[in-house]
C-alpha cells in the first residue's frame, strides 16, 4: 500500500475559514470514501503561530515553514495580496521547498507569493479574478490565465472559493482517479467538476460596479430567461430604455450586442449540460432556447469550434462523467 500523499498548506492571512476548508475538505473525503488515509493534510504558517482568521477566529498550526516542512505538495493559502516583515525570508523558504516538493501551488491570492519568489517563470498559472490584471501586469514571465485553475508540470494555481475546489477535485483525480474525484464532488454537492480551460466568471456588476444598473439589469433578465429567450425590444423595455441606449450599453461596456451576449450564455448553459447530463443533444438545444437540434448543433460548432456530441465525448475522455 502507498504512503499517503504530505500536503502542506501553508496559511498566510488575510485569510478565512472558508477558504482554508476548500482546500482540505476534499482531501479528507477522499480519505473517507477510499477507506484509507491517502492524504495527510498538514497546517503552518510562517512562524508556527496560529493563523488569524476572519472573524476573530484562530486555526491552529502544526508547525513553522520557516522551520522546515517535509511535505508531497505545498499550497500557499491566503486571500489577498500582503506583506510582512520577514517577506523576503518567506519567499527563499518557498523556492528551497520547491526544489524538493513535486507539486507546489497557490490558492485565491497565494500565486502572487510563488510569482514573486520566481517559482513560475515560464509556467501557466492563475489568481482569484480580482487580482488578475494586476498579476499580469506585474509578472510579465509568468504566462497568466483567467482559467478556474492550472496545472502546469510540478506548479498549480486557482481562483479560490469553488475554484479552489475543482482545483482539488483534478488534484485526486490525477492521482487517485476520476472515479472517486467523481464521488468526492457528489459528497459536497458540486452539480459539476469545471475542467481547466474553463475560465473564471467575472461578475459583471463588479466589471461595471455600480456606473451601469440597467445593463446589469439587462444581463440579470437574459440568465433569467435562457430557456424562452426574450428579443431585444422586450429586454428594453423590461428595463425602462430604448433599444438604441441598450445596444449602446452593451458595446460600450461590453465590446458586443446585446442578441450576441444573449446567445454566448445560452452556449454556455448548454456547454454545462453536455458535459454532466445525459441529455440528448437535441433537448440541451431546446433547453437553451434553440428551435431545432441540427441548428443547435450548427451554432455551437460556429461558437466553439466543436460539435457538441465532441464535446460531450471529450468530457467523457477527461473523466468528467455525466449524470
Amino acid at each position: 500500500m502507498e504512503d499517503p500523499v504530505r500536503v502542506a498548506l501553508v496559511l498566510v492571512p488575510p485569510l478565512s475559514a472558508l477558504a482554508v476548508g476548500s482546500v482540505a475538505e476534499p482531501f479528507a473525503l477522499a480519505n473517507r470514501l477510499a477507506g484509507r488515509r491517502l492524504y495527510e493534510v498538514g497546517y503552518y504558517s510562517w512562524d508556527g503561530q496560529p493563523v488569524a482568521l476572519a472573524p476573530a477566529l484562530a486555526w491552529p498550526v502544526h508547525g513553522a515553514l520557516r522551520d522546515g516542512v517535509a511535505c508531497d505538495a505545498l499550497l500557499v493559502v491566503t486571500e489577498a495580496v500582503g506583506g510582512f516583515a520577514d517577506a523576503v525570508f518567506f519567499q527563499a523558504a518557498l523556492v528551497r521547498h520547491a526544489q524538493r516538493a513535486a507539486l507546489v501551488g497557490g490558492v485565491h491570492a497565494g500565486a502572487w507569493w510563488l510569482a514573486a519568489s520566481g517559482l513560475l517563470d515560464g509556467y501557466r498559472a492563475t489568481i482569484h479574478w480580482s487580482e488578475g490584471a494586476a498579476f499580469a501586469e506585474r509578472f510579465r514571465k509568468v504566462i497568466a490565465s483567467q482559467h478556474v485553475f492550472e496545472i502546469d508540470r510540478d506548479r498549480f494555481s486557482c481562483g479560490g472559493g469553488l475554484a479552489a475546489v475543482d482545483g482539488m477535485l483534478a488534484l485526486i483525480g490525477r492521482r487517485h482517479g476520476a472515479e472517486l474525484a467523481e464521488r468526492v464532488a457528489e459528497a459536497l454537492c458540486v452539480e459539476r467538476i469545471r475542467p481547466s480551460g474553463e475560465r473564471q466568471r467575472v461578475p459583471l456588476a463588479s466589471r461595471l460596479g455600480e456606473r451601469q444598473p440597467k445593463l446589469t439589469e439587462a444581463v440579470m433578465l437574459m440568465e433569467a430567461n435562457l430557456e424562452e429567450p426574450l428579443t431585444t425590444d422586450e429586454i428594453a423595455r423590461l428595463t425602462g430604455q430604448s433599444r438604441r441606449h441598450l445596444e449602446r450599453l452593451f458595446k460600450q461596456y461590453l465590446d458586443t450586442a446585446p442578441s450576441r451576449y444573449y446567445l454566448q450564455l445560452r452556449l454556455e448553459k448548454a456547454r454545462g449540460l453536455l458535459q454532466r447530463t445525459n441529455k440528448s443533444v437535441a433537448q440541451i438545444g431546446l433547453c437553451c432556447g434553440f428551435s431545432s437540434g441540427p441548428h443547435f448543433s450548427t451554432v455551437y460548432r460556429a461558437h466553439f469550434g466543436i460539435a457538441p456530441r465532441e464535446e460531450r465525448l471529450q468530457a467523457e475522455m477527461n473523466g468528467i462523467r455525466p449524470e
